[in-house]
């Protein structure tokens, strides 16, 4: 059990590396703060493979159908690079809403993977690619001794890289240990579908062939749908369809194309299709879109 004296330091610990609203880098290349002093709407993000400690406030995240919350005490673990939508839910400028983020380096994960016992890794977990659980209170502990690290960069390079393979430890002996294990492994069914979810990202706006993908990361076409799915919550093409819609509204709402265009920049070569589409996705037409998100649309509430 994490004790409140102890949550109330990293608290402290986060506001002072983070004091200004957004991402805050720091001088050890895979941690970072969060910060938000008011609610937001809901937006697209790519998520990243890694985790986010949430130490004050609320957020929610939709990957798919799937709406999770996550605040103090929670952690958000995510095994594979992800288009989703998040928002902060609850936050006040005398109580931001405060999180730390470390991300994981495969590489290092698989060297760190060389070494470690396998008996050691439980052998179920859930698929999907984001999940919300309690954090465990060796976790918070290693990751409040790197964030102090930060207070003595004479001694970062010698002691940030032991201090991340204990947060490999703990993530792998944790109960997400499975998930961990099969982000790493190549020939483990979570690395091909990241393998997937990569070219999709990379080509989304090519035609896509369901077979060709597969044979490319060396699945059968059913053996990729039901892998794709219960790790991302979306088939291949729901996936495709996502990653196009959402840059054709950073198009027009950053760069300002109008429909049309941006619709055949991100692949469609029917206009209506993408209105259709589009229209169904975020549940309103482009242009009507557009002008709501010019003054700001809703977020998510609170769990009840």
């Amino acid at each position: 059990m994490i004790h409140q004296e102890q949550w109330q330091q990293l608290v402290a610990m986060i506001a002072r590396h983070a004091q200004q609203d957004g991402r805050t880098a720091s001088a050890i290349d895979f941690l970072s703060f969060g910060r938000s002093s008011h609610p937001s709407s809901l937006a697209h993000i790519a998520s990243w493979a890694g985790f986010a400690l949430m130490a004050q406030g609320q957020k929610a995240l939709r990957m798919g159908d799937d709406v999770m919350h996550y605040g103090p005490g929670d952690l958000l673990l995510v095994t594979m690079d992800m288009p989703v939508q998040s928002c902060v839910v609850l936050a006040t400028p005398e109580k931001p809403c405060l999180g730390v983020g470390i991300t994981i380096n495969e590489a290092r994960l698989l060297r760190y993977l060389e070494h470690f016992p396998p008996q050691q890794i439980g052998s179920a977990a859930p698929e999907r690619s984001i999940t919300v659980h309690k954090v465990a209170p060796p976790l918070v502990d290693a990751v409040m001794r790197l964030v102090a690290l930060l207070d003595q960069p004479q001694d970062i390079g010698a002691l940030a890289p032991l201090i991340e393979q204990e947060i490999f430890y703990r993530l792998l002996t944790g109960p997400e240990g499975p998930r961990i294990l099969n982000m790493a492994l190549t020939e483990r069914p979570g690395n091909k579908v990241a393998r997937a979810a990569r070219w999709l990202r990379e080509n989304f706006h090519q035609p896509l062939k369901v077979d060709q993908l597969a044979s490319s990361v060396g699945m059968s076409i059913s053996s990729l749908h039901h892998h794709f799915k219960a790790v991302t919550a979306m088939t291949p093409m729901q996936y495709q369809k996502q990653l196009r819609l959402n840059e054709a509204r950073r198009l027009m709402m950053i760069e300002k194309l109008d429909a049309g265009t941006a619709g055949y920049r991100v692949g469609y070569q029917s206009a209506s299709q993408f209105s259709r589409e589009y229209s169904r996705f975020y549940g309103q037409s482009p242009a009507r879109d557009v002008r709501k998100m010019a003054v700001g649309p809703e977020g998510l509430s609170p769990p009840q």
